[in-house]
């Protein structure tokens, strides 16, 4: 005979009960585990997609202070150029959905905290996309449209430099946000008690590096160092955390029963 034929009506109604409850609960866990790696996922493709456009596109056709260089550059592989704007705003796309995947994994901490994350992130999103608009500029200007015929090339190729040097304040710009919302994002993995609370000051440190950048840079243009390129360790492990481990299921578990 089965459990079931053994059972009395209220205690095989009692036993479906538990079953059915249980597997509600697996089911979530095993959502959340998904809802952590999915995160993980998309802050990697934030690093990679983000790291070609700033940073590899930028470094290969720019040359500071030499306009005619840097136009050369440009028309020579515009399509690496074009790829590389274009590259700057689906990075900022993902963000949204990367700051709001978060927000439901880190909820349970404290949903004030997990608001004022994604709103430091929503606010710097925006600057970061209608930044863009300048290397558009620079482009069209390069592109030597017939209502431009009245600049001569070297005209040109300044007003080019102009705007891509512009491009570069509005990331600046952008780099408060970028800092502001890694501060709660940290406090929030510090506290949780699903993930290594060391990653957690090394987020706070990261955004403080951010931070210290954007005023470094504002207040003191020619200090050349850049602090975010030795306080970005906190963000890379959270994202290997993430894809690699997820959480702890119980640990989280417990701070979603207690914040209900």
């Amino acid at each position: 005979m089965t459990i079931e034929k053994n059972l009395q009506p209220t205690e095989k109604s009692t036993f479906t009960s538990n079953l059915s409850n249980k597997d509600k609960g697996e089911s979530k866990m095993n959502s959340i585990q998904k809802t952590a790696r999915f995160a993980g996922f998309l802050y990697l493709l934030v690093a990679i997609i983000g790291g070609f456009s700033i940073l590899y596109v930028s470094s290969t056709l720019i040359v500071s202070g030499d306009a005619t260089i840097t136009a050369n550059n440009i028309m020579a592989s515009e399509g690496l150029f074009r790829l590389g704007s274009v590259s700057g705003l689906i990075t900022q796309t993902i963000q949204i959905l990367l700051v709001l995947v978060l927000y439901k994994l880190l909820k349970p901490v404290s949903k004030n905290y997990a608001s004022l994350m994604v709103v430091f992130s929503l606010v710097g999103i925006p600057i970061a996309m209608l930044n863009q608009l300048n290397q558009f500029a620079a482009l069209q200007l390069l592109n030597g449209s017939n209502y431009l015929t009245v600049f001569t090339a070297d005209q040109l190729d300044a007003l080019a430099m102009f705007f891509l040097e512009l491009f570069d304040n509005g990331i600046l710009i952008a780099t408060i946000f970028w800092g502001l919302w890694l501060l709660p994002l940290g406090y929030l993995v510090y506290k949780s008690g699903f993930l290594p609370r060391i990653l957690g000051i090394l987020l706070i440190i990261g955004g403080l590096g951010y931070l210290i950048d954007f005023l470094t840079s504002a207040l003191f243009p020619n200090f050349n160092v850049t602090i975010s390129e030795f306080t970005f360790l906190g963000e890379l492990l959270l994202t290997l955390w993430l894809l690699i481990k997820g959480v702890n299921i119980e640990e989280w578990k417990k701070r979603a029963l207690a914040s209900d």
